[in-house]
């Protein structure tokens, strides 16, 4: 299979991996000929990535981070808290989220076990879900990439645990802000930017005032947007003043949040949110913290169209356990002419040639 830009889509194209809606149903399945009404419905539906089949790729696999089954019981799960917590209003006490406490660590203790049983890089390119509420299926997706860095740091279960469920509730506060706000697919002015910061302190309230939760999930609430250098919000802390749990999860949102469809921008390719974590590593990320995410994520996944130094390019075809800038690439063409016998080329043995550049048509 291979990876491709929703917009270099041609009619006549076969699906590689299925399209979904939200509670797993197919919207489109794999195998399916792409027509010209097709192409345009996935583009509508925000999807700007997708897989398709390649006579030149076809053996290549798509690991899977977690089961569909477990996806789909999390985001449903999530999403039936929010929604409750939502109708009942931020004023009004509710005792749910106690209620849901083991429902919830339990999922972030399935989400666990399925990571610590596998040792493939994580890419969640190849689980397209179109949805409108993009809260839920973020929350999710930051509880994964934030516990493959606490499994790459060593944490304990007990500290996975902790930092997982945190994760889960870290945009709890977005539930009370104004969903016009939160959808709007263009500039948005200071005061509505102004509102939507209010998230932080708004989960950390409510977290801290309705539960018995521990503190800290309150305080991961609170603490996400906070920067080493102090230029974070809401309360502008360094480096030791924020925790660790916090640290984490902010370069598990920042890295979900640039590359995943949003109403007012395209997604970005895994290597290029690498490098916007790797660009704030001095003055704004914990540096150990992004290599470890660095050594979990896939930034070249599987089936994506690269070019390399020496003037070959190919598709990635698999990874290298902790060297996945540096994947096993099926060569397809040297200096722009195609090759009648494509060959294997493993970048983690080829130091001297390096990835410079993605192509998605």
């Amino acid at each position: 299979m291979r990876l491709i830009r929703t917009k270099n889509m041609e009619q006549g194209m076969v699906l590689g991996q299925g399209i979904y809606d939200e509670d797993g149903r197919v919207l489109i399945n794999r195998g399916v000929t792409l027509s010209s009404t097709m192409i345009h419905r996935l583009i509508q539906y925000g999807v700007t990535y997708a897989y398709i089949e390649d006579k030149q790729a076809n053996d290549i696999c798509l690991p899977t981070v977690i089961t569909e089954g477990l996806r789909i019981k999390a985001v449903h799960t999530i999403k039936d808290t929010f929604k409750k917590l939502h109708h009942t209003g931020y004023l009004k006490q509710t005792h749910l989220l106690n209620k849901q406490e083991d429902t919830l660590k339990n999922i972030v203790g399935q989400l666990i076990d399925e990571l610590q049983g596998k040792q493939e890089a994580i890419s969640l390119l190849s689980d397209i879900y179109v949805t409108d509420d993009y809260i839920f299926h973020h929350s999710l997706n930051v509880t994964i990439y934030t516990l493959a860095i606490g499994k790459e740091l060593k944490l304990s279960e007990k500290e996975l645990t902790e930092l997982g469920f945190g994760a889960m509730l870290h945009d709890i506060g977005k539930i009370f802000i104004d969903s016009n706000i939160l959808q709007k697919p263009n500039k948005l002015t200071d005061e509505e930017f102004h509102a939507i910061k209010q998230h932080t302190t708004l989960g950390f309230d409510y977290l801290r005032k309705n539960t018995d939760l521990p503190t800290i999930i309150a305080h991961c609430a609170y603490q996400h947007h906070e920067r080493i250098d102090g230029s974070g919000y809401p309360r502008g802390i360094t480096d030791l003043e924020i925790h660790k749990y916090a640290k984490i999860i902010g370069i598990a949102d920042v890295f979900d949040a640039v590359t995943s469809n949003r109403v007012y921008r395209e997604a970005m390719l895994p290597h290029k949110g690498i490098e916007i974590l790797y660009a704030g590593a001095v003055n704004l990320f914990d540096k150990s913290m992004v290599e470890a995410f660095k050594k979990s994520v896939a930034i070249y996944p599987n089936g994506l169209k690269v070019e390399l130094s020496n003037g070959k390019s190919g598709i990635v075809k698999q990874q290298n356990k902790q060297l996945f800038d540096r994947p096993v690439v099926r060569i397809l063409s040297e200096d722009d002419r195609q090759i009648i016998k494509p060959y294997e080329v493993d970048l983690a043995k080829t130091f001297n040639v390096t990835i410079t550049a993605c192509n998605t048509r």
